[in-house]
């Protein structure tokens, strides 16, 4: 019997509102004992998980005193009780109902996400303070460590125990967890989540990383061309791929100061077969910071209508080259280089009866179907085109190409045929 997804998602819920870490497969395994093994109806084999749960924590539990012993955040791992003494240096809205306080605690030895439940009744924490925790659990979230504090969880307020001076990590050393870094702004790219301030991709001289902030009123926002150092930044990990989380970060901007970010640059070349949505003249949002396109009545999801709109010019697309076909993204210098249409005149055409469409179908006319040699930096699947230049194609390469085509043709077809058996 299928196991239902939701009825894990309960018991994992629960486990870690009790303080205790919640594996999947662990979980599974019970389940699928007592139900599938064993014959017992789904209610029972809950409730009988959640009991073994709640036992076994109650026996592991050690009891909090003000004599444990402390450790360090660096040293704390999923599936650890901990007791530190840490300053709270960030905090951020809470995401669920069940959650009360969100934010980042650190000692001299690194930082932690920490997630305070509402069912805790815990004191709130204060930016900026001193806490001793003790009796908290650590799990994890993203790929890194996170610690909940729960209902058995001691917290005292405490003195500064010492001046936290974070040195910023080389983005080719990051790691999951929590990290201070010092990075250009390579790229800002429109948001594609409602929920989601700003994404795009920072740098700094040993490589280049994706970076994402979630809306809050305390999130500041930061310029593409301009250096920040950012203290407490989150490093997130999803499907081997790490990414930085500013939300909730200190970003302080260095004025003046210059960073050669590394190339980190891929070749890629192959027949252009498809202009992506998007692409064309675009409105962008006219708002410091904000780089969201507006859509045709001119509207920003972050700052609503906009009659003081900018312009701006990209292609999104695919190369193909007959094996692989590969996601690019051009923006303006790259577009304007490679089909000799400047802003200026695109946004000439925009006046024309067919306007929009019309810079669109000029476009299409310059690339589909001709071959080209792009270099830029390859991001979750995507090449971001740093330069671009035709190339003459290879007849070799060409055949396949049309080859691979026909066969997608007959693939398609014979699913139709099938379907209609």
């Amino acid at each position: 019997m299928e196991l239902d997804p939701q009825m894990i998602e309960r018991i994992s819920r629960k486990v870690i509102e009790m303080g205790g870490v919640a594996e999947e497969a662990k979980i599974r395994s019970k389940l699928n004992l007592l139900i599938n093994d064993l014959g017992i109806n789904e209610v029972e084999a809950e409730r009988m998980v959640i009991e073994k749960y709640s036992s076994d924590l109650a026996a592991n539990k050690p009891s909090g005193n003000q004599n444990a012993e402390l450790g360090k955040i660096s040293d704390a791992n999923p599936g650890d009780w901990v007791n530190i003494v840490g300053k709270v240096v960030s905090l951020s809205a809470p995401v669920s109902p069940a959650m009360s306080q969100t934010g980042i605690i650190a000692d001299d030895s690194g930082a932690i996400r920490f997630v305070v439940w509402a069912k805790a009744n815990a004191p709130t924490l204060e930016l900026g303070s001193w806490y001793r925790l003790e009796s908290a659990t650590v799990d994890e979230y993203r790929g890194s460590p996170s610690m909940k504090i729960h209902s058995g969880t001691k917290i005292r307020e405490v003195d500064e125990v010492c001046t936290l001076i974070p040195q910023p990590v080389p983005i080719a050393e990051i790691k999951p967890g929590i990290a201070t870094v010092r990075v250009k702004v390579v790229q800002n790219w429109e948001p594609r989540h409602e929920r989601m301030m700003q994404t795009g991709m920072v740098g700094d001289e040993t490589g280049t990383v994706k970076f994402v902030t979630w809306k809050d009123e305390s999130n500041t926002a930061v310029e593409e061309g301009k250096i920040y150092t950012v203290y407490y930044a989150g490093v997130d990990e999803y499907q081997g791929r790490l990414s930085l989380n500013f939300t909730g970060a200190t970003i302080l901007e260095d004025e003046g100061a210059d960073l050669d970010v590394a190339d980190g640059s891929t070749t890629v070349f192959g027949a252009f077969l498809n202009m992506g949505p998007g692409s064309g003249v675009i409105k962008r949002c006219p708002v410091e910071g904000c780089t969201r396109v507006l859509n045709r009545q001119n509207y920003c999801p972050d700052h609503e209508v906009q009659t003081d709109f900018r312009y701006d010019l990209r292609v999104t697309g695919v190369l193909d080259d007959g094996v692989c076909a590969r996601n690019i993204l051009m923006q303006r210098e790259v577009v304007e280089a490679v089909t000799g249409i400047t802003l200026e005149k695109a946004v000439e055409m925009v006046q024309s009866p067919l306007g929009l469409d019309d810079v669109v179908d000029k476009l299409k006319e310059v690339m589909m179907g001709r071959y080209f040699r792009c270099r830029g930096s390859n991001l979750d699947g995507t090449i971001l085109v740093s330069s671009c230049e035709f190339v003459d194609y290879d007849s070799a390469n060409h055949a396949a190409l049309i080859n691979r085509a026909s066969e997608s043709v007959e693939v398609l077809q014979s699913g139709a045929q099938g379907g209609n058996d």
